[in-house]
């Protein structure tokens, strides 16, 4: 199989919990292009060198605002997770690229170098809010640009 990308989607629960799963995505980044969301967010943080960690309060709903740090734009994104990346565990070359509004947690990444990229929140969920359905075409044209 020779896949022009890889999408690793959500899931429930801790990220540490499957230590499995971290090792998957390390065997795949770096040779195609990957975009994680939300769980897949998550396990490519980990994958990384990152950590994770338990919210106090996690982000449940289709109304929680992120600012995208490339564009400057606000998205009213969906959500609906416990966990979230350290964005101070990260690697050098790792870039922030998007930050929940309501607490300043990391609600996206970007490893140009091993192009990856990643978001907290869920851009397919319908219904829901469609700001962020974007991240999927940027994701085909980070495909078609390795290619």
């Amino acid at each position: 199989m020779k896949p022009d990308g890889v999408l690793f989607s959500n899931g429930p629960g801790d990220p540490s919990a499957v230590p499995y799963a971290v090792e998957t995505v390390k065997e795949i980044i770096g040779k195609v292009p990957a975009f994680g969301i939300c769980m897949g967010h998550h396990l490519l943080g980990l994958a990384l060198g990152g950590k994770t960690f338990k919210m106090k309060f996690g982000h449940h709903g289709g109304n929680h605002p992120v600012r995208n740090l490339c564009s400057g734009h606000v998205e009213i994104s969906a959500q609906n997770h416990n966990y979230a990346v350290d964005s101070s565990s990260l690697p050098e070359g790792v870039e922030v690229t998007h930050v929940n509004l309501n607490d300043g947690s990391c609600a996206g990444l970007a490893y140009p170098a091993q192009n990856i990229m990643s978001i907290q929140y869920h851009p397919e969920a319908s219904p829901g809010p469609h700001d962020s359905d974007y991240a999927f075409r940027e994701f085909i044209q980070l495909m078609k640009k390795v290619k």
